[in-house]
């Protein structure tokens, strides 16, 4: 599906959608729980979707509607409805379900569709290894094997390049038959660490940290059914802002934000201030009004999903901006650093990078910016969709997005929101 997003001017009030990060923790710890859990405000992301199909093919029972979801769960003795686990491209619900998978009394696989392939799980590997079980990837990442079931230990990672690997561990040692440990050197992202500890400690599971470099777990702990409505989502909730604060009438409501648990992403309040942004709290959201974009400089290493957004709003300041953190960008569902580079310069914007002090500098794009229509492919990355969607808003000229609808990792609303902030945009028919 290819989107044409047009120059427009934003006015209104539009709900955040729901979190697919903590959706995707809730449903992992439902299926370990004895009894039923019941979660509200829940996202119709594919990511989430995965999380679901994952809980039910490790032998949760599970009941669907708009409004919310209610899973039976397991109580830590998996049962596993197929020897197959799907997670989509959702790179979460691989690394999160395939340690609690390694909980199984039987061997099972993990295939992986598109942007997933290829993107590295070698860290599985060693982890499975250092608590008696036994694990192979394929050339360090899609397919699995899942060979033996964990039993508990100690094991350790070495700067990992995604806290996912820590998360899915943490769900997994509650319930080892033994006491483990995890040691990390150079934990990364550690926001979402604090989200997963968060979440566990609401299904009654005690794991000790300190500075989320070391993890101690007693084993055989019971997680507890739960009931919760899903927080709203940050990194969402960023691509709204960011576009407000280009194109905004006056101001526009981004509601739905008052939030239980820790996200990473709600770091854009500091970075919109950074960059000359005007925020005010509203009962349960942000206000965000249209302001000049000052030159900025951020360090997104421990929220990098904000680079698209950011990089598309540097583009409007009056001078170079510097974003800190592109050694984070390798292995999401594109290089996104590269992917941002080719896009911008498609459309006349200068961005550099530069590996040694992992940082991209956006320059200005200036009054010679395209009038006529140009089209452009996001990667199959959904943030990257969010992102020009923000570049055509403000710019002269449509942008046409191809295989839009990628978005719907994250965000199937997205489109359907711009539009009730007053966005210009049509489905173009091949």
């Amino acid at each position: 599906m290819t989107i044409r997003v047009s120059p427009s001017t934003l006015r209104g009030e539009v709900q955040a959608p729901p979190s697919k990060s903590v959706m995707q923790r809730l449903v992992a710890g439902a299926l370990l729980a004895e009894g039923t859990s019941t979660f509200y405000n829940i996202s119709q992301s594919d990511d989430c979707t995965s999380a679901l199909t994952l809980a039910a093919q490790l032998g949760a029972d599970i009941e669907l509607d708009e409004e919310r979801v209610r899973i039976t769960g397991t109580g830590g003795r998996l049962k596993p409805r197929t020897s197959k686990l799907t997670p989509g491209e959702s790179g979460l619900a691989a690394r999160l379900f395939t340690p609690i998978a390694g909980l199984a009394d039987r061997p099972l696989e993990v295939f992986a569709e598109k942007s997933l392939r290829g993107r590295p799980m070698k860290s599985c590997e060693a982890l499975f290894d250092a608590m008696g079980g036994r694990l192979s990837t394929t050339n360090g990442s899609f397919p699995l094997k899942l060979q033996s079931c964990m039993r508990g230990g100690d094991a350790a990672l070495a700067s990992p390049n995604s806290s996912q690997f820590i998360t899915g561990m943490l769900f997994a040692m509650p319930l080892l038959s033994e006491d483990s440990s995890l040691t990390i050197k150079n934990p990364t992202s550690t926001p979402y660490i604090e989200l997963t500890l968060e979440v566990l400690a609401d299904f009654g599971i005690q794991i000790e940290t300190d500075d989320y470099s070391f993890f101690s777990c007693q084993a055989q702990q019971k997680f507890q059914s739960l009931e919760a409505v899903i927080d709203g989502d940050w990194s969402g909730a960023a691509a709204l802002a960011v576009a407000a604060m280009i194109a905004a009438e006056e101001s526009i409501a981004i509601s739905g934000l008052n939030n239980n648990y820790t996200q990473a992403d709600e770091a854009i309040r500091g970075a919109l201030l950074f960059a000359g942004g005007a925020l005010s709290g509203i009962d349960d959201g942000i206000q965000v009004a249209r302001r000049p974009v000052r030159t900025f400089q951020v360090d997104l290493n421990e929220s990098p999903d904000l680079f698209p957004v950011l990089a598309a709003l540097a583009a409007f300041s009056k001078g170079p901006s510097h974003l800190t953190g592109i050694g984070r960008l390798i292995h999401k569902e594109s290089n996104r650093a590269k992917a941002i580079q080719s896009a911008w310069n498609l459309l006349g914007i200068r961005v550099d990078l530069d590996a040694t002090a992992d940082t991209m500098t956006v320059y200005p794009w200036g009054i010679n910016r395209p009038t006529g229509i140009t089209k452009l492919n996001p990667s199959g990355d959904h943030r990257m969709v969010m992102a020009l969607s923000i570049l055509a808003i403000g710019g002269a000229g449509p942008i046409e997005i191809e295989n839009a609808e990628c978005v719907a990792k994250s965000y199937p609303e997205f489109f359907d929101d711009l539009e009730t902030l007053g966005v210009k945009l049509r489905v173009v028919k091949k």
